[in-house]
C-alpha cells in the first residue's frame, strides 16, 4: 500500500458544484464559463454530478484544462457503489470510475465516498471495499458515513491504517460526525447547513470558527479541504467567498505581525 501524497499546508474551499448565483455574480469575473469564472475566486470544488451519472475522461480533461494550475477537483463516488451495490462487489465500477477521474490528471484531489445513512460497517465488506480502494488508488480518500458503527475505535484505526480521512460533516447525522477522523494527513469539512440542511446559511460566527480550524491545522502541515454544500437557496457560493476572505485576513496578519 502506498500512502497518499500530502498537500502539506494547503487550504482548499469550494463548494458542491460550481454554480455562480445571480446574488454573487459580481463576486466572480463577467467573463468565461461558469468554471472559469469560479475557479477564479475560489481554489477547489467537489463534484457531485459524479454520484448521479459518469462523466467522460475527455469531460474530465476538459475541465482541468479550464482551472489554473493550482485548483482541485474532489470527486464523489457513484452511487452505483455506495448505494446501490452498498460496497459489495464493486470493484469493476470502482476501476470504471478511477479511469474516468483520471482525465483530471494531477489537478484530480479527494475522491469521496458518502455512504447511505442505512450503512452498517462491516467487517468484511466494507473493510474489504476500502481495503481494495487503497490498494487501486494511491491518492487521497475520504469517506462520510451517516451510520453510528463508523465511529468505533476499530474502524478509525483501519481507516487510519489506510490512509483514508472521515469527513467532519455539519450537521452531523450521528454523534462525532461532526469532527474529522480516520487518517490526520487530510481533513476535509463538508458543511451542508444548518439550521436547515441544505439550504440555510452559515452566520459570520461559525465562519469565523471554520476559519480558525483550518488555520490551525493547516499550520501544522495539515492539508485542509472545506466544502460548502448548503445550495439549494444558493448559500454556498456567499459561504465559501466569506471564508476565503477570512482566510486571506488569516494569511496577512501572519506574514505583516503587528510591530512589539
Amino acid at each position: 500500500m502506498s500512502k497518499p501524497k500530502e498537500a502539506r499546508g494547503v487550504i482548499a474551499i469550494g463548494t458542491a458544484g460550481w454554480s455562480v448565483p445571480k446574488a454573487y455574480a459580481d463576486a466572480f469575473p463577467a467573463f468565461g464559463s461558469h468554471l472559469e469564472r469560479y475557479a477564479h475566486r475560489l481554489n477547489a470544488v467537489e463534484i457531485n454530478t459524479a454520484f448521479y451519472r459518469p462523466h467522460r475522461v475527455g469531460t474530465y480533461a476538459r475541465w482541468a484544462a479550464s482551472v489554473p494550475e493550482q485548483f482541485r477537483f474532489a470527486v464523489k463516488l457513484p452511487r452505483t457503489i455506495t448505494h446501490e451495490r452498498r460496497l459489495a462487489q464493486a470493484e469493476g465500477l470502482l476501476r470504471q470510475f478511477l479511469a474516468e477521474v483520471a482525465g483530471l490528471g494531477p489537478k484530480l484531489g479527494p475522491l469521496l465516498i458518502q455512504m447511505p445513512p442505512s450503512l452498517r460497517f462491516d467487517p468484511d465488506t466494507s473493510a474489504g471495499f476500502l481495503r481494495a480502494f487503497r490498494d487501486i488508488h494511491a491518492g487521497s480518500i475520504v469517506c462520510e458515513p451517516r451510520h453510528a458503527s463508523w465511529f468505533a475505535h476499530n474502524v478509525d484505526a483501519l481507516l487510519t491504517e489506510l490512509c483514508i480521512a472521515r469527513v467532519a460533516a455539519d450537521p452531523a447525522p450521528v454523534p462525532c460526525a461532526d469532527e474529522p477522523g480516520g487518517w490526520h494527513g487530510l481533513r476535509y469539512e463538508r458543511l451542508h447547513g444548518s439550521p436547515k440542511i441544505y439550504y440555510s446559511a452559515y452566520p459570520p460566527s461559525t465562519l469565523d470558527a471554520v476559519a480558525n480550524r483550518l488555520t490551525a491545522d493547516a499550520a501544522q502541515g495539515r492539508e485542509c479541504w472545506c466544502i460548502f454544500d448548503n445550495t439549494a437557496a444558493f448559500a454556498a457560493a456567499g459561504d465559501a467567498l466569506a471564508t476565503r476572505e477570512r482566510l486571506n485576513r488569516h494569511a496577512s496578519l501572519i506574514e505583516s505581525p503587528t510591530p512589539s
